[in-house]
């Protein structure tokens, strides 16, 4: 039996180290006359099959052979008995050895093209795949390794106490066999040392003519004596010992040479960990002064201040959830996901942030951008996370960023974010808190730059908290001197909670008809200033209200420059600072179902010439399609914010391009700032309710709206202002117009129930000319408007002389 085992142990050896692919086997066919295999033909077959079924692992049948064999020698004076159970007992450890074996070499190997199957064959590559789907390459790891070891203990009988003695042993004979040798270089030293300076000595007694009768070596005696000796005499008998300095010292830097280029170089470098530090805190900034209208009764102790921010919640201590180790982990097991797509890559840095972590690959080259993006959701299902999203550009540098999320994930207070140091220097009035960053730093817009935005996210994406974050955002830094806020809530739900703020213009818009008026008088006002800023000689709502502030500290205020006077007794009021105008529309697809393309007119209005006058709109829907965010749209709002949709097209109607469907939800978001295409991804702070109704409670405590009533009304342009300055003709209403008689002519004969048309015949303005149409309306001349905001003209056209 013994000889039977070795003579197994070493064909099977040799089968498989003879293994040629060109050889008949069990996965394939050859016709070749000459086999390769040292083994024959059986060899090739069995050396396949064992190749096909267990990869590299198919090794461990002539070690185990071995170590039977070698079992078998050691009790070949015991009497061989018969056992079925010890039989089972070993052949179940034969099983868990071959199972987990094949699974860790498919794991953490790669197998060479010669092999008809993977590092571990099909057994290992069945098993390692269904255990990198549950536990990961960590667990299945540790699993299979277990297992590993238990049926090695069980197949070979092995004691682990015994491995440990054996180890200890080698380990002391080790410790003893570096003493000794180093006790003896050490003495050696010494020997040749003293020898060495015995000798100078007994030199130092020779003749100094003896000296010079070898010039050259002499010479150099008499110049470095100590040096030239010990090059020169060394001791007999420790010659084969001592290597001579003249001998060492020539190849000394071509072996350092070599020795560097043979270096073996390493296959992956480790990435750089890039953990986000703490921003310091920010330094107390004395608040603002608010002096509210002497009519409205405040509380003395808060008069005159801006609410404070420890109204807020306050953040929690964030703790980090990751480490180094899990993190280059993480890095590798990308790597190893992306190979399997046949993508190779190497993770050059990881950025962890509160809610995802950004790894920035460097592919391999030929690598397409677009390929690893088409991966997205094969990654996703991989890596058994929620999404993976792809950021193919990133500036300034040759790498694709891979956002994974977080386990855990963590929540983005907004105190945070406003007691950072960018918000508490930002001078702009309608500065915009929006939240984080991936790398967990603070991210701070001025809504006077970008100057109109548009939002939009599906139902619990996290819109309406963005959108009350703006709002608080504004109210945490402006007065209503500084900052004038219009509202426009379809759903009566979401701004209404801001009712009665001093900030309001007007009250919270909830009928879109009154909202259709506020666009209305928004536009007025826009003409209004701008008049007025020409009058100036000023660019911009800064100059106008810089060159105010310059003449009131002169002493030489200025007057309104389109007063228009009744008689030469009055006086033309004062000029006073104007403060910007934010609209805010939560929901503007109900609008614009309800109004029609007028209100898409009117939008597009304010956001091509709005800007310079300091008037700024917020558009959110929750509805992002073509026919809600239309290109006249599209076109006069740059700046963009996509929180999650619901798919690829949405997300391109809002950003021009993909990736809002991949965002996590609650607050992440897409902000696409103005001038550039790259979008930058943000984390949302969170606003709770009970904080909205803490602030808005304060500011009714510091002062009451001063709501201007032709906003609701429907103003004339110019009609509206600010300090009672600045009237504008037109007050006449419906029939009474005197140029009603002249618009009723020009509808009946054009047959155009248009008010743009009217506007523009009889050169009027055009809450005018939408007055003149409803009063038509109403006297039958022309039809209620359409659902698509067209009317009809019902009286006949007129009968010429």
């Amino acid at each position: 039996m013994l000889i039977a085992l070795a003579a197994l142990c070493l064909y099977t050896l040799m089968a498989l180290l003879t293994y040629d692919p060109s050889d008949p086997g069990w996965t394939h066919t050859s016709r070749i006359d000459q086999i390769h295999n040292a083994a024959g033909r059986a060899g090739a077959w069995l050396a396949d099959v064992l190749f096909m079924a267990l990869g590299y692992f198919a090794f461990i049948f002539p070690l185990l052979l071995g170590v039977k064999t070698w079992q078998v020698f050691r009790h070949r004076y015991m009497p061989w008995e018969w056992s079925g159970w010890l039989f089972s007992w070993r052949l179940t450890g034969l099983v868990f050895l071959i199972l987990a074996g094949s699974a860790l070499a498919y794991i953490h190997f790669h197998a060479d093209a010669h092999l008809p199957a993977s590092a571990g064959g099909a057994l290992g590559e069945s098993l390692g795949q269904l255990a990198l789907s549950a536990l990961n390459v960590q667990g299945s790891t540790l699993l299979f390794l277990a297992v590993f070891l238990l049926g090695l203990t069980v197949f070979t009988d092995l004691s682990w106490f015994k491995v440990m003695d054996l180890t200890g042993k080698i380990t002391l004979d080790l410790f003893e066999l570096i003493q000794g040798g180093a006790s003896r270089w050490v003495g050696n030293r010494s020997e040749r040392k003293r020898l060495a300076s015995q000798l100078q000595d007994d030199e130092e007694y020779y003749d100094d003519e003896a000296l010079e009768v070898e010039e050259e070596p002499q010479a150099a005696i008499k110049r470095e004596p100590k040096k030239a000796r010990e090059r020169i005499i060394v001791p007999v008998e420790l010659d084969d010992e001592v290597e001579m300095p003249q001998q060492r010292s020539a190849p000394a830097a071509p072996v350092a040479e070599r020795a560097v280029a043979e270096k073996p170089q390493m296959a992956r470098p480790a990435p750089q960990i890039n953990i986000p530090t703490p921003a310091p805190a920010p330094k107390a900034v004395e608040p603002k002064r608010y002096v509210p209208p002497a009519t409205h009764f405040v509380d003395s102790a808060i008069e005159g201040t801006i609410p404070p921010i420890s109204l807020l919640d306050p953040a929690e201590k964030k703790q980090q959830s990751f480490s180094p180790e899990s993190l280059e982990s993480m890095s590798r097991l990308l790597e190893i996901k992306l190979k399997e797509f046949g993508v190779e890559v190497i993770v050059e840095s990881v950025h962890p942030g509160p809610v995802i972590t950004r790894f920035e690959i460097q592919p391999a080259a030929g690598v397409k951008v677009s390929r690893i993006s088409n991966l997205a959701k094969d990654l996703a299902r991989s890596l058994a996370v929620f999404s993976v999203r792809v950021v193919e550009v990133i500036p300034g540098k040759t790498t694709v960023g891979i956002e994974i999320p977080n386990e855990d994930r963590q929540m983005v207070r907004f105190s945070e974010v406003l007691e950072s140091a960018e918000y508490e220097a930002s001078k702009s009035p309608v500065t915009l808190a929006l939240g984080h960053d991936i790398g967990g730093r603070p991210v701070i817009a001025d809504l006077a730059k970008m100057p109109h935005l548009l939002v939009a996210g599906t139902t619990g994406s996290g819109k309406s908290v963005g959108v009350n974050a703006m709002l608080l955002s504004i109210l945490f830094k402006s007065t209503p001197e500084e900052a004038r806020l219009i509202m426009i809530d379809p759903k009566m739900l979401e701004l209404s909670i801001y009712e009665g703020i001093p900030h309001l213009l007007c009250p919270v818009v909830t009928d879109m008809k009154e909202a259709a008026n506020a666009l209305r008088w928004s536009v007025a006002e826009m003409e209004r200033r701008y008049k007025l800023m020409a009058a100036m000689g000023v660019r911009n709502l800064a100059g106008f209200n810089r060159k105010i502030k310059d003449a009131e500290e002169a002493g030489t205020p200025l007057t309104d420059p389109l007063y228009r006077r009744e008689s030469m007794d009055e006086e033309a009021p004062l000029l006073k600072a104007l403060p910007t105008i934010v609209v805010v529309v939560d929901e503007f697809a109900d609008m614009m179902m309800i109004v029609g393309k007028k209100v898409e007119e009117l939008i597009a209005r304010i956001a091509q010439k709005a800007r310079a006058a300091g008037i700024h709109l917020i558009l959110a829907t929750q509805r992002p399609s073509v026919d809600v965010i239309t290109g006249l749209i599209k076109a006069n709002i740059p700046t963009r914010m996509a929180f999650q949709v619901s798919s690829k097209i949405d997300s391109r109607t809002i950003l021009d391009q993909g990736g809002a469907e991949q965002l996590l939800g609650h607050g992440d978001m897409l902000y696409l700032p103005p001038g550039t295409g790259l979008p930058i991804r943000v984390h949302g702070a969170f606003v709770s309710d009970d904080e909205v109704h803490r602030l808005v409670e304060a500011w009714k405590q510091r002062g009451a709206p001063d709501y201007i009533e032709d906003i609701l009304a429907g103003a004339d342009e110019g009609g509206g202002s600010f300090d009672g300055s600045g009237g504008g003709g037109g007050s006449e209403g419906e029939e009474d117009d005197p140029l009603y008689d002249e618009a009723v002519r020009f509808v009946t004969e054009s047959r155009r129930a248009s008010i743009s048309a009217v506007q523009r015949k009889l050169k009027i303005g055009y809450n005018r000319a939408a007055r003149m149409i409803e009063a038509m309306e109403m006297a039958g001349v022309v039809t209620p408007m359409n659902t698509n905001g067209s009317r009809e003209v019902i009286a006949p056209s007129p009968v010429r002389d």
